[in-house]
Order: structure tokens, then sequence, then C-alpha cells
């Protein structure tokens, strides 16, 4: 009994200085260049004419919708976010291994954006600022909290393919997991926060078969049984939820899976063996506000790493592609009729 209520008041003691934390925490600034109306006047139907396009998509295929924000996320991740990892590449950094199972249908969601926005507006959106808020309404479309993000991003003229192995491993126990974010200027709120956003979407076996052989004894054996029968070894091509309660909506049941060690990948559920994540893993799980907020406030600051504002960069006229000379110097004229 004694024990129990020692975890009560630990608990609400972590809520209480959480919920503080919230209630004064600023909304993140934008970075020089970046703007939460950058496009209010060039392109006023932005943002309604997004997150209609993906309520369509999503509707159809709602495995979009995690696999739009893992782009986010490698891309913001590696070198900034320029939407580098949309660029093809001999290889490109979707071929190398951190990126592998990035979803080739949400990259033309994505290119498909970009066609509907340039031919409202002219190509004055950038594929980064496509790939920022087709993240944010993966989020807002499946349950998720509804969030500004600040605009004005310029695509990259490269990519990357060694900064993908900075990439955070699903293998990582939460120490390395930690030490990733940290060269990023992450906290663990900001660790745990994000990892949530494994509430939906899907793993291949290959990223969690090292869990199943040997059998990891921290993984809820019902859980172990199931995922036994989908990878029968770790080149299989099957797939498993990473969110065993609700797969599909973006919630804070993640973290109620954690707790159950239902967690898929070591990354995962290490999160609650690890003193220093543990208590936000139990307050996100009972306080789904709480997780939101903190949510919202990592992916604003993560949207804008490293990023290409102004003159730098371009704004590419196809998502998979730089552009040719004759294009920027189109692009260069655009921009200066616009003044």
């Amino acid at each position: 009994m004694a024990t129990s209520l020692h975890s009560f008041f630990f608990i609400s003691s972590i809520l209480f200085t959480a919920l503080h934390v919230s209630q004064t925490q600023a909304k993140p600034s934008p970075v020089k260049g970046l703007s939460y109306s950058f496009y209010s006047k060039t392109c006023p139907k932005l943002e309604t004419i997004v997150r209609n396009h993906l309520k369509k998509v999503f509707k159809n295929d709602n495995g979009q919708a995690p696999a739009l924000l893992r782009i986010f996320f490698h891309d913001c991740f590696v070198q900034g976010c320029d939407g580098s990892v949309l660029l093809d590449g001999s290889p490109g950094e979707r071929d190398q291994p951190a990126n592998g199972g990035i979803r080739s249908e949400a990259l033309d969601t994505i290119d498909d954006l970009r066609a509907l926005l340039h031919k409202e507006c002219g190509r004055i959106v950038s594929c980064a600022d496509i790939t920022v808020l087709a993240a944010r309404d993966a989020v807002s479309l499946t349950g998720g909290p509804d969030y500004a993000v600040p605009l004005g991003r310029r695509d990259g003229v490269s990519f990357s393919t060694s900064g993908t192995s900075n990439l955070p491993k699903p293998f990582n126990t939460t120490g390395a997991t930690l030490d990733a974010f940290a060269a990023k200027s992450f906290d663990a709120t900001d660790v745990v926060a994000l990892s949530g956003a494994h509430t939906f979407g899907r793993a291949h076996c290959s990223t969690f078969f090292n869990r199943l052989s040997p059998l990891d004894p921290n993984m809820d054996k019902t859980l172990a049984k199931q995922l036994q029968s989908t990878c029968p070894n770790a080149d299989s091509g099957n797939t498993a939820n990473l969110d065993i309660r609700t797969p599909t909506v973006f919630d804070n049941k993640y973290y109620l899976d954690l707790m159950n060690r239902q967690g898929v990948f070591t990354s995962d559920q290490d999160l609650l063996s690890d003193k220093r994540t543990k208590g936000l893993v139990n307050a996100f799980a009972v306080n789904q506000t709480l997780f939101f907020e903190k949510f919202v406030d990592a992916a604003v600051r993560l949207s804008q790493l490293d990023v290409l504002t102004g003159n730098q960069g371009e704004i590419r006229a196809k998502c998979n592609v730089v552009n040719s000379k004759k294009s920027v110097l189109e692009e260069v004229l655009q921009f200066v009729y616009q003044f």
C-alpha cells in the first residue's frame, strides 16, 4: 500500500511540474526568415488546399499519415528541413538503411500537393514547407492536435547520405536515443514526446526482430507471440502495428502500450526503464493534453532545424529533382516581380 501511494504521489508531482511548465511556456518563436503568416498574401489558400487534399488521401489510404510524418522527421533530422530526403539520388538519402520503408505513395502525395499549389499560386511554395504542412495535417487529421507552423523554408540543392547515420535507430537504448537528440538540442521531454509519433503507423520485421530472437524479457508475452507469428525471421516483408490499441489514431495510447510492456521497438520500450524518461512516459499516459502540448512544442522546433531562407537554396519545380539553371533564373525573376 505504501509503495502504491508513493508511486501515486511521484506521478502526481511529475504531472504538476510538467503542467506548470506547459502553462508558462511560450509558443515557439520563428527563426529568422520564417513566419506564421509567410504566405498570407502570396498564397492565401495554401493550408486549405493542403488539408482538403490530404483528407481525400487519408480516406483512401490512412497509412499515408504516419508515412508523411516520418518523411518530415527524417528530412529535418539529417541536414535540416530542406526537402533533401525527397531528392532522387544514386544513391540518395532515401536509399540508406535508416530510411528503409519510406512509402513512395507518400512521396507522390507531397509532389501532388506541390503541383496543386504551384498551379494556384505559382512556384513560390517550397517542397520543404509542403513536407512540414503535410506532417502537421497528418497529425491533426488523425485525432492529434492542430497547430500552426512557421513557413518560408527554401529547398536544398543537395542531400546527405552520410547524415542519415545520425538518425535515431529503433534498436537504440534510451541513452543512445537521448544522445542523438541532444546533438540537435532536444532534451528528454522532447525525446519522449516525439517518440509518441509511434502512436500510429507500422514497422517492418527487421526493425524489431532483435527483440524476438532472443526473446526480450521486457516484452509482453502475448505481444511477443503475435509478433513471432508475423515475423518468422528478420527478412520477412511483413509489418506490425506500432500501437496495438489505436494503430490509426494519433493519441496517447502509445504510452499505455509502454506501461504494459507492449512497445515494439527497443527504443520505445526502453523509455520506461530509464529514470530520465520513465516519469514522462507515465505522465503522458495519463494526460493526453500534456502529451499534445509537448509534442507540438518539439515538432515546431524540429521543423525549424537548419532551415534555408531568403535567397538560399531554391523553390523546386519538382520535389524529387533540383532545378535547372534556366528555372533558377526564372525563379529569381519571379521573386523580384513580387516586389
